[in-house]
């Protein structure tokens, strides 16, 4: 006899769902018994890393992800990381243990109620199978619905006593295609606009990375000569920032943004909403100048749905490159000049934001990936630190704090089980450092390679500059004064180092980029509070 726990082990492997991130509670421990030799399990110290990893995982792997929650506290537990994996857009299984359904009637301790109310709205779909017998295809079709475009979590409640039950058959396998084409004819009638327009602009987003559309955003930029930023609060970088027609970043708030949107008579808005505003500073431009108009390629109907202005066309975004590319003539339209060069930062004590960046620029390596989290410093490292190759760039899209330090210890762990082995280095503020420290647990038990870089400043800088802009002053709660950064880091078994000068800061991170397990490097920075816009 087969039962629900050998055919759902046998549904993942077949799917490749063989890797596991979790945190075992005791109503997990029926799926997790007799644990596959041939199966890893990542063991993250508290829920909220775990979905984190599995997060960090399945964007650099390009594959989904399946991370496992212990019932109602656990999924409470991960839901800050399951926000950010829902704007992520990272293909994930999030299953969680419920109690036995001999007993749920009378809500037992640690009894899921609503259990899939629970992780509402930040799921795709959410699902407790009606018989154990349902668990398999609930899988399959979990899968099937997080790799769907726009991709996302999915939730699955399990109980605990379902594992032992008679399977009724081997689950089907089924392939579920990816990519839905753009419609021909409103790529038709977006290229004769482009063509026709004086002075185009385009904004390439994080979805021209997920969709591995690089060089296909590339063909489009040079084929119309146009300008091209990034939009605000972009997750992931599209477009190469070394190529001469990169600009740099757009303002995140209306107004600001509007202005540099003026003399253009075209923006293109592709694989990015339209657009992500915070804070809300409305500008004489409304949301465009007069006279310019939107065109927006997306694959999430849900973005085309609520962009507050101009004509969407939903569909693959790799796949609409390429299109209207091919549909677009020669143009002689003069080349945009290049953006200024970054400033230079000196070499003090404490170091300038500009000097610790600028230093890391000097020693990145060619095929490093970065995962910011520093959001008052944020401005500053994309102008010091230039990506200028795809799956390089990883950040929260959704505002909260705490996925960078476990997502770069599953974006490293992916590295590794892909074999591309490309460095990782993720940069923390002593502030953002706080809220999943112990993932550097998992990190040096896993002996990842991983730099992580803090600039520590003792304060949450980015709340003082909202507190300047929000005309909020006495805000409390602002100064962090005594972390002792180097001091947590070896607590969870890393080597950490506290760095001073800009000669110090490069020959430990040299050092640190050739070694085989984590290294921590708390770097004092200047408290100097940059303006927001």
């Amino acid at each position: 006899m087969t039962t629900v726990h050998e055919a759902t082990y046998d549904l993942l492997r077949s799917l490749g769902l063989t890797t596991l991130f979790g945190n075992p509670g005791s109503t997990e421990e029926p799926f997790l018994k007799n644990f596959p030799a041939d199966f890893s399990y990542v063991l993250a110290l508290q829920e909220a890393s775990a979905v984190a990893m599995a997060d960090g995982y399945a964007q650099a792997s390009g594959r989904p992800v399946h991370v496992n929650l212990h019932t109602a506290p656990g999924t409470g537990n991960g839901m800050g990381s399951l926000v950010t994996a829902w704007h992520n857009k990272t293909p994930m299984i999030v299953t969680a243990g419920q109690q036995t359904r001999t007993m749920n009637l009378s809500e037992p301790m640690l009894t899921n109620v609503r259990p899939t109310q629970l992780p509402e709205p930040y799921v795709k779909w959410s699902h407790e199978p009606l018989r154990a017998q349902d668990i398999p295809e609930a899988f399959m079709r979990a899968l099937a619905t997080a790799v769907q475009p726009p991709a996302g979590p999915v939730y699955l409640s399990l109980p605990l006593d379902d594992w032992d039950e008679p399977a009724t058959g081997t689950a089907q396998v089924r392939r579920v295609s990816t990519r839905v084409a753009p419609d021909p004819a409103e790529l038709d009638r977006f290229a004769e606009i482009l063509a026709a327009s004086r002075q185009p602009m385009l904004v390439i987003g994080s979805g021209v990375d997920r969709a591995g559309g690089w060089a296909e955003a590339v063909t489009l930029a040079e084929r119309t000569r146009a300008p091209v930023w990034q939009p605000p609060f972009a997750d992931r970088v599209g477009f190469p920032q070394d190529h001469p027609q990169f600009q740099g970043l757009l303002p995140p708030a209306i107004g600001p943004l509007a202005e540099k949107l003026v003399g253009h008579d075209t923006v293109l808005v592709v694989g990015a909403p339209v657009f992500r505003y915070y804070p809300y500073v409305p500008g004489r431009q409304g949301y465009l100048p007069d006279g310019t108009r939107l065109l927006h390629v997306t694959d999430d109907p849900a973005e085309a749905a609520r962009a507050p202005v101009g004509d969407s066309l939903v569909g693959d975004v790799t796949l609409a490159c390429a299109g209207l590319a091919e549909r677009l003539p020669p143009t002689d339209r003069p080349m945009p000049p290049p953006r200024a060069a970054a400033p230079d930062g000196a070499d003090g004590t404490p170091l300038h934001p500009e000097a610790l960046f600028g230093a890391l620029a000097a020693e990145w390596p060619a095929d490093g990936i970065v995962v910011p989290e520093s959001p008052s410093n944020l401005s500053v490292l994309h102008r010091q630190l230039t990506i200028t190759r795809p799956g390089s760039y990883f950040k929260m899209a959704s505002g909260g704090l705490g996925f960078a330090l476990p997502a770069a210890v599953g974006i490293a762990l992916a590295q590794r089980d892909t074999g591309q082995h490309r460095p990782v280095v993720a940069v923390i503020g002593d502030g953002s450092f706080q809220y999943s420290p112990q993932a550097l647990w998992t990190a040096a038990q896993h002996r990842l390679p991983i730099v992580f870089v803090v600039p520590v400043n003792q304060e949450y800088g980015v709340l003082k500059a909202f507190a300047e802009l929000e005309d909020a002053p006495g805000v409390p709660g602002l100064e962090l004064p005594g972390l002792d950064i180097p001091g947590i880091a070896r607590g969870y078994g890393c080597t950490a180092y506290q760095v001073e000068s800009v000669d110090e800061f490069r020959a430990a991170f040299r050092a640190a980029l050739g070694t085989e397990s984590p290294t921590v490097l708390a770097v004092p920075i200047t408290r100097d509070v940059a303006p927001l816009l």
